[in-house]
């Protein structure tokens, strides 16, 4: 049996379930979102401030930051692995995805968590 080290969660099965499970936190996210832009028509800087500054609203934040990196990562393996056939420029490939994936993720929750 060969093991794939840069897989996720080395399963397909597993890495097919996360995928779906992160697109449905991200589409009750991205529905939450508009709901609340549309049902504040004037919304502004003020309005969201306070929305974010509920704990539960910073916490779906959170899990919806987590389930996009979960989704892109599981995406871009695909994609790379599938594309990329010279294992050193893939692992480099994977590498600067993972770090900027990363960056982003603690920037993300710097700002969040600084509100």
């Amino acid at each position: 049996m060969v093991n794939n080290v840069t897989s996720y969660s080395g399963n397909g099965l597993r890495d097919w379930l996360l995928q779906r499970v992160s697109a449905y936190v991200l589409g009750f996210y991205l529905v939450f979102l508009l709901c609340v832009y549309f049902l504040n028509p004037s919304i502004d800087y003020a309005l969201w401030h306070s929305l974010f500054a509920n704990i539960w609203v910073k916490l779906f934040t959170v899990l919806a930051l987590l389930s996009l990196l979960v989704h892109t990562w599981i995406g871009i393996w695909t994609v790379i692995t599938d594309y990329v056939k010279v294992t050193g420029i893939r692992l480099l490939k994977e590498a600067i995805v993972m770090l900027a994936l990363l960056t982003y993720l603690v920037w993300a929750l710097v700002i969040l968590w600084s509100m």
